[in-house]
C-alpha cells in the first residue's frame, strides 16, 4: 500500500466540452474552470497534498483559434489578479514553469509579481505549467547542457534535471486528468516517470475536492515497485 501522496499533478481537462455540453462559448468553460482550480488548491493542504502541479496551457495550445488564445491570456492576467491574492494570504506559494518568452509583458509581469509576493508561503506549492511541453522541456534542458560545453561521460540524470524548468520541484506522486481522456498529453514526461495516473470522467469544471479525495484514495491502494519487486 502507498503512503498519502505529497506532490499532485493535474491534467486540467474538459473546459470546452463542459461549455459545449451547455451551449455557452469556450471562454465561459475556461472561467468555470479558474472557480474549480481555487477550489481545488483551497482543499489540497487539508487532504495532505504539499505540492499541487497543474496544466494551464500547453506550447500546442498556442495552435488554437487566435481569439480564444487572446481571451485565455486575459483570463489568465484576470485569474492573477483576483484570485491569486487571496490564495497568498492563504499561505499558498505560486511558481510557474514553462517558457516565458512568448505571452504578453503584462501577463509576465504579473507572473513575476506573485511569484515575488507568495515565495516565502509554506502551507502549498502551487506550480502553473504555462507555455509548458515535456518534449519542449527535456529539448531545452539538452541545449543547455550543450551550451555549458558538458562532454558525453558529464551528462547524467542528475545533470539534466538541474536543467529543468524547475529542479527544485518535486516530481509527483499521482497525476490526475479529467474529462476521460486516457493519455499524458505531453505533460511531465520526465518528472512523472514513475508517478502513479488516476483518470476520471469528471469535467475539470466540476472538480473539486470531493474528486480530489478519490483520486487520493485511489492512490493508497496501489503499490509502487519503482522497477523492484
Amino acid at each position: 500500500m502507498a503512503e498519502s501522496a505529497t506532490t499532485v499533478a493535474i491534467i486540467m481537462d474538459g473546459n470546452g466540452r463542459w461549455a459545449r455540453r451547455r451551449g455557452l462559448p469556450p471562454l465561459a468553460g475556461h472561467r468555470a474552470g479558474t472557480k474549480a482550480l481555487r477550489r481545488t488548491v483551497e482543499a489540497a493542504p487539508d487532504l495532505g497534498v504539499r505540492s499541487l502541479v497543474v496544466y494551464a496551457f500547453s506550447t500546442e495550445n498556442w495552435g488554437r483559434p487566435a481569439q480564444e488564445v487572446d481571451d485565455l491570456m486575459e483570463l489568465f492576467a484576470e485569474t492573477i489578479r483576483d484570485e491569486f491574492p487571496d490564495l497568498h494570504r492563504q499561505g499558498v506559494c505560486v511558481r510557474f514553469v514553462g517558457r516565458r518568452d512568448r505571452c504578453p509583458r503584462s501577463l509576465l509581469e504579473l507572473m513575476e509579481d506573485i511569484e515575488r509576493r507568495t515565495a516565502s508561503n509554506t502551507r502549498l506549492d502551487l506550480w502553473v505549467a504555462f507555455d509548458y511541453g515535456g518534449r519542449a522541456e527535456l529539448v531545452d534542458a539538452a541545449r543547455a547542457l550543450v551550451r555549458d560545453g558538458r562532454s558525453p561521460e558529464q551528462v547524467d540524470e542528475a545533470a539534466l534535471r538541474a536543467h529543468l524548468y524547475a529542479p527544485q520541484m518535486p516530481d509527483p506522486d499521482l497525476v490526475i486528468r479529467t474529462s476521460g481522456e486516457l493519455r499524458v498529453s505531453n505533460f511531465l514526461l520526465w518528472q512523472a516517470a514513475y508517478a502513479e495516473y488516476h483518470f476520471t470522467p469528471t469535467l475539470w469544471p466540476d472538480f473539486g475536492a470531493d474528486q480530489l479525495q478519490e483520486a487520493l484514495d485511489a492512490y493508497v491502494t496501489r503499490r509502487r515497485r519503482f522497477g523492484r519487486r
